[in-house]
Formats: C-alpha cells, sequence, structure tokens
C-alpha cells in the first residue's frame, strides 16, 4: 500500500487493480448477444442520466434556405426534458429517403460555437468568422456537414451543453459544471450521451431519412461521441470516429491532458472503468461498420494507448466473423487534425457500407 500523501503511486495502485472483468472475452457471458446486452446495461447504469424516451421532441422547424445542393433549416427540440436545443438540419435535393450521418461535434476548448464547427452557419453571420477560423485549424478549410450534404447525407447536427447556443462555457468553469452534476446525481458526460442517443432516433425517425443507413460521425470528443452513439445506440448503423480512441490505462500517464480534468468530464462516466476499458465499450457496436482514424502525431493519445485499443477492437470484429467491417488507420505525419485527404478516405468508405441495397 502506498505511503499516505504519495499521490503518483495511489494513482498508480488504482490502474493497477483496473482488470476489465466485464470486456468480451474476458467475461463469463460467452454469448455475444448477451454479452452486448449485459454490457450495454452496465454502460447506461453509469451514465446517471435516466432515458429520456418518453420525452416529446416537440420540433420547431424554420423555413429551408438553399444550400450547394441541398437544403438547410434549423430545427429546435427537446432531446431531454430539461431543455431545448437547436441544431442544423441538411437535406439533400432529390427523392428522399436518403441515409443521413448525426454529426457531433468536438471540444476544442473552443465554446463560442458548436454545431457551426461541422455545419457553415448560414443563419448568424456574427458566428462566420470564426467557425471559419476553426474549420482552417482542423478541416482543411472545409465544413464536414455541407460535404456530406453535398454527398447525398442527410446532416443533423446540435450543440451539447455548453457550446453554441446553450450558454457558452469559460473554460474554467468546466469542473464546476461537472461537479454540479455529479453532486445532482447526474453526469455532464452522461447527458451527452443520451442526447446523442435521442438525437439519433430523431434522425432516423424523419420521413426524409432511411432510417437503416444513419452513420455518426465525430472529430476528438465528437469521434468519442460517434463510438459511443453506436455502442448505445440501434438506430446508429455505422460510424466515423476521428482522433478519439485509445486504452484507458495507457492514456491515463503524467503530462497527458486527461488529468487535468477539465475536458475529460465530458468524456468521464465515474466507475465504468471497473468493468469496461474504452475499446470495451466501443466494442458494443460489434458487428458494425466502423472507422477510426488516429494521428501519429496526436500527443492527445499516446501511441501506446492506440495500439492497445485497435488490437482489442480488431480480436472483438474478428471474433464476429466481421473484420472486414473495422477500418483502423494511423495516419503517421498528422496530428490532431481531420484534414481533406482523412476525409475522402472516411468518406469513401461511409458511402461503401451506407450504399442503398441491390
Amino acid at each position: 500500500m502506498p505511503a499516505t500523501g504519495d499521490l503518483p503511486g495511489f494513482h498508480t495502485a488504482l490502474k493497477d487493480e483496473l482488470t476489465f472483468p466485464l470486456a468480451w472475452g474476458t467475461s463469463p457471458v460467452r454469448d455475444f448477444e448477451a454479452w452486448r446486452r449485459t454490457a450495454r446495461a452496465v454502460v447506461e447504469e453509469h451514465l446517471l442520466v435516466d432515458r429520456q424516451d418518453g420525452t416529446p421532441y416537440a420540433p420547431e422547424f424554420t423555413a429551408r434556405t438553399d444550400g450547394d445542393g441541398y437544403t438547410r433549416e434549423l430545427v429546435t427540440l427537446s432531446l431531454t426534458r430539461h431543455g431545448r436545443v437547436r441544431g442544423a438540419l441538411l437535406t439533400p435535393r432529390g427523392a428522399g429517403p436518403f441515409p443521413a450521418v448525426l454529426l457531433l461535434h468536438d471540444h476544442g476548448s473552443r465554446f463560442d460555437i458548436g454545431k457551426e464547427k461541422g455545419v457553415r452557419p448560414w443563419y448568424d453571420d456574427s458566428r462566420l468568422a470564426s467557425a471559419e477560423e476553426w474549420a482552417d485549424r482542423c478541416f482543411d478549410g472545409r465544413f464536414v456537414g455541407d460535404e456530406l450534404a453535398r454527398r447525398g447525407y442527410v446532416v443533423f447536427c446540435a450543440d451539447a451543453l455548453g457550446w453554441g447556443d446553450r450558454e457558452p462555457l469559460a473554460y474554467e468553469r468546466q469542473q464546476a459544471l461537472a461537479s454540479t452534476l455529479y453532486h445532482l446525481g447526474s453526469s455532464l458526460a452522461g447527458l451527452h450521451a443520451r442526447e446523442d442517443q435521442r438525437a439519433a432516433a430523431f434522425l432516423a425517425g424523419l420521413d426524409r431519412v432511411d432510417a437503416g443507413r444513419v452513420a455518426a460521425v465525430g472529430f476528438s470528443m465528437g469521434g468519442h461521441r460517434a463510438w459511443q452513439a453506436a455502442a448505445l445506440s440501434d438506430h446508429i448503423a455505422a460510424a466515423v470516429s476521428v482522433c478519439w480512441m485509445t486504452g484507458l490505462k495507457e492514456m491515463m500517464v503524467p503530462g497527458n491532458n486527461t488529468l487535468r480534468g477539465q475536458s475529460a468530464f465530458h468524456m468521464l462516466h465515474p466507475g465504468l472503468a471497473r468493468h469496461l476499458d474504452i475499446p470495451d465499450v466501443a466494442s458494443i457496436a460489434a458487428p458494425k461498420p466502423m472507422l477510426f482514424f488516429h494521428g501519429g502525431r496526436d500527443a492527445l493519445f499516446p501511441a501506446d494507448g492506440v495500439r492497445v485499443a485497435y488490437d482489442r477492437l480488431r480480436a472483438v470484429w474478428r471474433s464476429r466473423g466481421a473484420g472486414e467491417r473495422l477500418r483502423l488507420k494511423t495516419w503517421p505525419e498528422r496530428g490532431h487534425v481531420f484534414d481533406a485527404a482523412m476525409q475522402d478516405e472516411a468518406y469513401a468508405w461511409l458511402e461503401s457500407v451506407t450504399a442503398a441495397p441491390a
């Protein structure tokens, strides 16, 4: 037992105690579908936010305006009973129903924009410069949502709590928000997960959408949200996750951004690590088609953690005879970005897995 006050030693001792006993292959549950149900139930319990299935969406749509090969509108709806959320909805021109993408925005310590990180804000010139600067920094000047709509997808992207229209946070207030929710028996990360579940169901339920061809796409925190949505929602048929996958123990090392708190609370489900590692949670989505990209120079996710996670994911999909449905790639010269070349490869993959049946 470490000496009193030995914080690094105490940290190491706690890590050493984690064995992830519910992981597929380790769990005593040997039937995969039974394991999926069991593991998902454990994750759901640790979200700390109850399901919101009975809450009416009560959507309010603005008038549509023209984009480049698609129409644009805003929709305000209730993802939980606790408040209304505004999102951007893009629809390709032509006869539907269309495949769809639930686009999940990143963190980036940039709170004045949320949905505007993924969709060009045609409705608010005051946010355009900020959104364009973010697109230049992370996406080679592209807006991922607009790119996907031009390629034939209905796209829905909404503000997470603390971004855009939802009372933008100051960076130093994140821990206070997380602490408040914990004190109230709730969870910031759990709220995001519940809202993403509900957003997936809303999108799949639109008449213009082919409910069997809905994918989740996200970068950074949005990448975490994308694979998590695929694991927790039957409405998500595939996912693209860019720059957010690692083994927990390998991420929890001195100097890693996670140890600072702040942004970590948006993706931290208290107590879940006593049951499942991060790739184990993502594996609940198997054998859905899933793509994971990582930048080899991404300082947020050490190479050891990415390798451990990729090996774990690969083993699970192969155990289901679905290894070809899992795309894992490290881009050696990239950092924490989703640039044009990465996007083009991801979009081509997404088109291959969401194509309409012949």
